[in-house]
């Protein structure tokens, strides 16, 4: 399969090198261009390339940017055909996004995103800290996978959603529609927790909407303290360990 991926952070990276150890052609792109991206990121057969190279002719494109940026990137996608499967994997910060008026009102991340875009998307590895999606994916012969939540409205872009996340190393528990994606955003009980599909089943009903938005800052607030600022993670397990006491 032909893959896209434009933006080389902690996410864009794993996914770049997961992606194409699974066999898939993988392009990754970043704003600076092709010879500044490490070539770490390249190491298991990724390739470099400019952002509209990274894009067109693709079977999937992941967006792996912050969601502050995604409006930029539309312009990019006016020769993208529609049924090209386009995965964003972006959360909504306001300490570092600005604040976005209608995510604020209630607007759900992923339909703001689908707005922007102009198309339509799927939601998927938004919902995994950067660590535990590099050192935790496993074969798919294991019983004790950790799950990564989808959501998507169109079911060919559930079913190759869920393949690639299969193929990344971790089950796919399918969320829903995009309108129902909040139960994925953070502050919820399977945002960045690390959970099997059986804990998935057993909490993702549990979420409640108007309350994760001060989940979200309160966990912001408890990582700053620890860590002397907004932007540096914080340890793997103290990040898990204080998401599941905050969320769940």
């Amino acid at each position: 399969m032909k893959i896209g991926i434009l933006g080389v952070g902690h996410i864009g990276k794993t996914l770049a090198l997961k992606l194409a150890k699974a066999g898939h052609e993988v392009s990754v792109a970043n704003s600076r261009g092709p010879e500044t991206i490490s070539t770490d990121v390249l190491a298991t057969g990724a390739k470099a390339v400019s952002a509209q190279e990274a894009i067109l002719g693709k079977d999937a494109i992941i967006l792996s940017i912050p969601l502050l940026h995604i409006p930029k990137t539309a312009p990019l996608f006016a020769d993208v055909p529609e049924e090209t499967v386009v995965i964003d994997t972006s959360n909504y910060y306001p300490q570092r996004d600005n604040k976005i008026e209608s995510i604020e009102a209630g607007q759900v991340e992923s339909l703001w995103v689908k707005e922007q875009l102009g198309r339509p998307i799927a939601k998927a590895w938004n919902a995994i800290g950067s660590d535990s999606f590099a050192k935790k994916g496993k074969s798919s012969e294991s019983t004790d996978r950790v799950a990564i939540p989808i959501a998507a409205d169109r079911e060919t872009d559930r079913e190759l959603t869920m393949k690639l996340v299969n193929d990344t190393g971790f089950d796919a528990f399918y969320t829903g529609s995009l309108s129902d994606s909040w139960r994925l955003q953070p502050g919820a009980p399977i945002y960045c927790t690390d959970l099997t599909v059986k804990e998935i089943e057993d909490f993702i009903n549990t979420t409640e909407k108007e309350r994760l938005p001060k989940r979200r800052d309160i966990a912001v607030e408890a990582i700053t303290e620890r860590v002397g600022d907004g932007k540096t993670n914080p340890s793997a397990d103290y990040g898990i360990r204080l998401n599941r006491a905050l969320f769940m």
